[in-house]
């Protein structure tokens, strides 16, 4: 498959609406060492491979200060707060309602402090998945991130809630999970402490 087929085949949902607690404050707009905000390379590294990528973010939210990719649409979670499954399913209602995806096969859902993924990863999944077919990373044997729903699916990621989301749905459908081996240590890398990108904590 050619990267623009590729880019044609799949939608990038981000799921940034998490209050970051651990982090002690908004990790999202935490400094890299280039000096980007983590949210935006996290996006950045994405335009190459999506074509559509809908960022889900708190109702009162619009980043008017951040220099989102031009191809970034914002999606605003008005339940966020009763957890990542709630903002995946405002995330994916929104992407069903849309007209311009009717070509995509795949959703692939992304956190928004994981900017270190490959280029090749990203690439490598998107192909790999059909719209019957549920299909992740795996490093050294274990599973990661992104996970990419095949169109069957996004009915059922509409109706979920809570924490679970799309844990549910893979469980349910095991037998249609597609685990494919990945030489990216960057599926398993994401921030939850100031210490994960080199920071002291805040006192």
């Amino acid at each position: 498959m050619s990267p623009e087929a590729s880019r044609h085949r799949a939608v990038a949902l981000v799921l940034a609406a998490g209050r970051g607690r651990r982090f002690g404050s908004d990790k999202r707009l935490a400094r890299l060492a280039d000096g980007r905000p983590l949210l935006v390379a996290t996006l950045e590294s994405l335009t190459p491979v999506f074509d559509e990528i809908l960022l889900v973010v708190r109702r009162e939210e619009a980043f008017n200060t951040l220099a989102l990719p031009p191809r970034v649409s914002l999606v605003h979670a008005e339940r966020a707060d009763e957890g990542m499954g709630a903002s995946l399913a405002t995330g994916v209602t929104a992407l069903l309602s849309r007209a311009a995806t009717p070509s995509a096969q795949a959703l692939a859902v992304l956190l928004g402090d994981m900017p270190w993924l490959a280029r090749d990863t990203l690439e490598t999944l998107v192909a790999r998945t059909e719209a019957r077919t549920i299909t992740r990373p795996a490093h050294d044997g274990r599973p990661g991130h992104p996970v990419l729903f095949g169109r069957d699916f996004w009915p059922l990621l509409a109706e979920q809630g809570g924490d679970t989301g799309g844990r549910e749905v893979i469980r349910r459908y095991r037998e249609r999970v597609v685990d494919v081996p990945v030489s990216d240590p960057g599926i398993h890398r994401d921030v939850d402490y100031p210490a994960d990108l080199g920071l002291s904590s805040p006192d």
